[in-house]
């Protein structure tokens, strides 16, 4: 294939991909072979909507090799042993998909495809080893996987998927298919363990809730609606969707303008006070982040994008709408250096410097706390190394999170 139109239609991938929400920022990444002996990939760290052809870097499959001064994607090792051990491909999309990420805390191949995503995917899915992003034992899983199995796809433990095509149409069918494999195997395995003729994710989330509530030692918190909001400068301006924003002093948490002042505006004081490196507050009550927050305890990363931006835990804090002050201060301890909170039964706080960055955390938790949901219905199920989360954490604020939003 000609260098500019394989160029042109792995940009094309990234905008119809973010559409279809199989990808989102800069996670995962998309190739396109050109020869034989070379292929095409996005960058690394670049927004998928703003890419232009300059962008896109030749590689070379052999050695990994390439020329010019923008970096290719970290896992451009994978991609180049996808075309070596499968000759008849032609694209490959390396995604963090929801479903699929779901599945990949299973550490579990899908034996049993049926129907029509069985013609496009295959009858199986195997399902990777785990390895840190970037690394050659990450590489070396998605080797062993494919090389064991004729499926279109490889789900990666801990991380996502990959899928295979003979053509960037072809590709995209297998990603699609993946999702609609791998709800449908969550489906199935929660009613298997229900009892229950459960036939949506949100059933699954339902049985869950149910399951945490039983608990002896499960008590309610008060419920409180959701707000988001911006520091600025000696203030931070806080609402609720769709409500005009009470302006507050951040230093004596006074009103000083605006709407009303609502239930957790002390919450978000809190938090500003004690993290001068916050500007933005995010709350999602997410049906996924309300689910884990019900269970009342510190929930671990199952994914790596989680452990990346939200460190080895993110940990339960009860917040009171009736006694603001004291509550606030212990959401905030709770909270720490870290970039998420879980409120009991009220989903999850997401802050950051940065609008973009506390999107990027909020997008994140939702998923990680669908991934959470899904791995209660498996016991033997186990978050990632501890160890592992603490380096993935330290590698994303000190490597990758000054280049976020540029």
């Amino acid at each position: 294939m000609d260098i500019l139109e394989a160029k042109e239609l792995v940009i094309k991938a990234g905008h119809e991909l973010l559409e279809a929400g199989l990808i989102v920022r800069t996670w995962g990444n998309i190739s396109c072979r050109i020869s034989d002996t070379q292929f095409v990939i996005t960058p690394s760290g670049k927004a998928y909507d703003t890419l232009t052809p300059d962008d896109i870097v030749v590689v070379n499959i052999a050695d990994l090799s390439y020329d010019g001064d923008v970096k290719p994607s970290s896992e451009k090792g994978i991609h180049a042993s996808c075309y070596e051990l499968r000759p008849e491909t032609n694209f490959v999309i390396h995604t963090h998909q929801k479903n699929a990420s779901v599945v990949s805390t299973l550490g579990l191949d899908i034996n049993n495809v049926t129907g029509k995503d069985s013609e496009t995917l295959g009858t199986d899915v195997p399902c990777a080893s785990y390895g840190l992003p970037g690394q050659p034992k990450l590489r070396e899983g998605v080797i062993g996987a494919i090389t064991r199995s004729t499926s279109k796809a490889a789900i990666m433990k801990h991380h996502g998927a990959v899928c295979l095509g003979e053509s960037y149409e072809d590709a995209f069918a297998v990603a699609m298919a993946l999702e609609r494999v791998c709800e449908k195997f969550i489906i199935e395995r929660c009613c298997e363990v229900s009892g229950k003729a459960i036939d949506t994710f949100s059933g699954v989330v339902d049985y869950v809730t149910e399951v945490f509530k039983s608990d002896s030692k499960y008590k309610a918190a008060k419920e409180f609606a959701p707000c988001d909001s911006e520091r600025k400068g000696e203030y931070f301006a806080v609402g609720e969707d769709g409500k005009e924003a009470a302006i507050i002093d951040t230093k004596s948490g006074a009103w000083v303008g605006g709407g009303e002042i609502p239930d957790s505006a002390d919450m978000h004081w809190a938090i500003y006070k004690k993290r001068k490196d916050v500007n933005y507050i995010r709350h999602t009550k997410n049906e996924y982040a309300v689910a884990m927050s019900r269970k009342g305890k510190t929930m671990k990363p199952f994914l790596d994008d989680l452990a990346q931006l939200c460190g080895p835990v993110v940990k339960t804090a009860i917040f009171d709408p009736a006694s603001t002050l004291k509550s606030s201060k212990k959401v905030a301890k709770a909270l720490g250096n870290r970039n998420a909170v879980l409120i009991k039964d009220n989903g999850a706080v997401c802050v950051a410097g940065s609008q973009y960055d506390a999107e990027a955390v909020e997008l994140v938790m939702e998923k990680g706390c669908k991934t959470a949901v899904g791995a209660e219905l498996y016991a033997q199920t186990k978050p990632i190394g501890t160890i592992d989360a603490h380096l993935m954490n330290f590698i994303y604020k000190v490597k990758y999170s000054k280049k976020a939003g540029k």
